[in-house]
């Protein structure tokens, strides 16, 4: 069968892939450069970080790149977060005020999963939430703290955490604010309403706006379906995963990072909600027990929801497998979710993304395995774990690292960066564009029964 790069499900992969090409040799050049001689296979490391809004890196940003450098470095976050296709229509759209179907398919693929919508006003809609959120995050940073965040600053570390790309022009990312309340509470709430999903943040504010509207109405407007599964699980797993690093740092008695009292405990809620696809920490990765790394890897292959800035099989996916599986224990036909069931189709795509994930991070940490063998690091079955952990935070687009990141090899360079860019766009992409090169079959196999289990 022909094969179109131009089909709508190709152009995000090919703009992505583009702007990565362009960011990484921009990125290597001396006018970004900072007094370091920067590679083209680290600059194209970093432009697939940025792009792909991950926060994994090869040199220190704060130090390695110069002011234009930052500036660059920026620009691919925000247009990873937002999506290249969303900047293009949205500029199409302003043009010549009409996007063509197939921006229009795109763009409702990756980001509503709705092909019927009206792109141009919710393009506007998008990007002057977007930028609103991102003005008052950057505000409120500076006021929090003047002096650790400049203008500049503030809205860097803005937008790197409402994008959820982690990217901190410090070197110990927030480790010197683990204390200050307002700065967590701040950087938090950007990263938990990037990952949400660009969908779910329209639909809150049109129902609050409508709920405010019509204050005397008995019935008044509620939340889809998606907007209250993508709520309750996101707000699940971040309560449980805090409850949860706080059981296993207390049992091994390292306390994240040897803190105590309410700096422990902010800490371990801090570290839970930036598992979702953020990549800011505010202690030292590596000096946590192994329980709780594993939970991590958990909370970050699981990432944030469907159309977010954030990475992983989607909280979405996570809910409904679960639903699936408590269907099949008590023997019933449909996939109940809450009180609705899940049609078919859904309920397969779950299941093949979650299988087709864990076997792309399990196959990638073998390939790690085998790079890294020889590396200054030490041998691989030595740090196992940290190399399952690089893999798992490349796929969710993390970037949480134990410190395995600046040691890696070229090969395993390339093997992260190809985890990154699969887990931004999402395996279910992948799979779509070979199943659209392929032919459905006219017939039907002889159906047979075999053991299971």
């Amino acid at each position: 069968m022909r094969i179109s790069l131009a089909s709508p499900l190709m152009l995000p992969i090919m703009s992505f892939a583009a702007t990565i090409v362009a960011g990484g040799v921009m990125l290597s050049h001396p006018v970004c450069e900072n007094g370091v001689d920067i590679s083209l296979l680290d600059g194209l490391f970093t432009a697939t970080s940025a792009v792909c809004v991950t926060g994994l890196a090869v040199v220190d940003t704060g130090t390695a790149f110069s002011p234009m450098g930052h500036v660059v470095l920026l620009g691919l976050i925000q247009a990873g977060g937002l999506g290249i296709m969303t900047f293009a229509s949205l500029a199409f759209y302003l043009w010549r005020h009409k996007v063509s179907l197939t921006d229009r398919i795109a763009v409702g693929q990756s980001l509503l999963h709705d092909q019927g919508f009206h792109l141009g006003r919710f393009l506007v809609t998008l990007v002057v939430g977007v930028f609103s959120i991102e003005a008052m995050g950057a505000l409120a940073l500076h006021l929090a703290d003047p002096k650790g965040f400049s203008a500049f600053g503030a809205v860097f570390h803005s937008i790197s955490a409402f994008c959820n790309a982690g990217f901190g022009l410090y070197a110990d990312s927030l480790m010197r604010w683990r204390g200050d309340w307002a700065v967590n509470l701040i950087i938090m709430l950007l990263i938990s309403l990037g990952g949400l999903g660009f969908s779910v943040l329209t639909e809150l504010a049109m129902v609050l706006q409508r709920r405010l509207q019509h204050r005397h109405l008995t019935l008044r407007p509620r939340l889809s379906f998606h907007t209250r599964m993508v709520l309750g699980v996101s707000a699940w797993l971040v309560l449980g995963g805090w409850l949860a690093i706080v059981f296993a740092e207390m049992m091994t008695d390292i306390r994240v990072g040897h803190l105590e009292g309410e700096d422990f405990l902010l800490a371990a809620l801090f570290q839970s909600v930036t598992c979702r696809t953020a990549g800011f920490n505010t202690v030292d990765i590596a000096g946590l027990s192994t329980l709780t790394l594993l939970l991590m890897m958990f909370l970050m292959f699981v990432g944030g929801s469907p159309g977010s800035t954030a990475g992983g099989i989607k909280t979405t996916t996570f809910r409904v497998v679960l639903g699936f599986i408590g269907s099949q224990l008590r023997r019933r036909e449909q996939t109940v979710v809450g009180v609705r069931a899940v049609d078919a189709d859904t309920m397969n795509k779950a299941v093949t993304l979650t299988i087709v994930s864990m076997g792309t991070v399990l196959m990638a940490v073998m390939c790690l395995c085998l790079t890294e063998a020889g590396g200054p690091g030490g041998l691989a079955r030595e740090r196992f774990l940290d190399l399952a952990f690089e893999a798992v935070s490349a796929f969710g687009t993390v970037g949480l690292s134990t410190g395995v990141t600046p040691t890696l090899s070229p090969p395993g360079k390339v093997l992260v960066m190809l985890l990154m860019f699969t887990g931004r766009l999402g395996p279910i992409v992948f799979l779509s564009v070979m199943q659209s090169w392929q032919r459905l079959p006219r017939y039907r196999w002889v159906e047979e029964r075999c053991m299971i289990g």
